[in-house]
């Protein structure tokens, strides 16, 4: 059942998008264009121009949503970058153990630090 449902969805975004790449072609090549003088005469015209881009305007709207949201939802790994700095994170806590292990076999445990904020009264 949720295989036919996302063919179902996966056509009907298929539809839409051919839908709009339609109207695309038909602004570009001035099909639905009128002229300025008979749009503002004919308020129908107008409220119907009105409606038919603020449609549009949300679908697009929608679409970059969609993007935007895959891309932050998208179970993605690190980037080399963060995975580097993962390394180094690990190599730096390696070496501060060493180092105490060092510190430890030839003077002895390490005072405590004062605590954070100053002294107390």
């Amino acid at each position: 059942m949720h295989v036919r449902r996302s063919v179902a969805v996966t056509a009907v975004w298929i539809a839409v998008i051919a839908g709009l790449v339609t109207l695309e072609i038909a602004e570009l090549t001035h099909l639905f264009t009128l002229p300025l003088e008979s749009a503002l005469s004919n308020p129908i015209a107008f409220v119907f121009a009105l409606v038919f881009t603020t449609i549009v305007a949300i679908i697009g709207a929608i679409f970059v949503g969609i993007y935007i949201s895959h891309r932050l939802l998208r179970p993605a790994g690190f980037t080399p970058f963060e995975e580097e700095m993962l390394r180094m994170r690990i190599e730096l806590q390696e070496l501060a153990r060493s180092v105490e292990e060092v510190r430890t076999a030839t003077v002895g445990p390490a005072p405590k630090a004062p605590p954070r904020g100053g002294p107390r009264p």
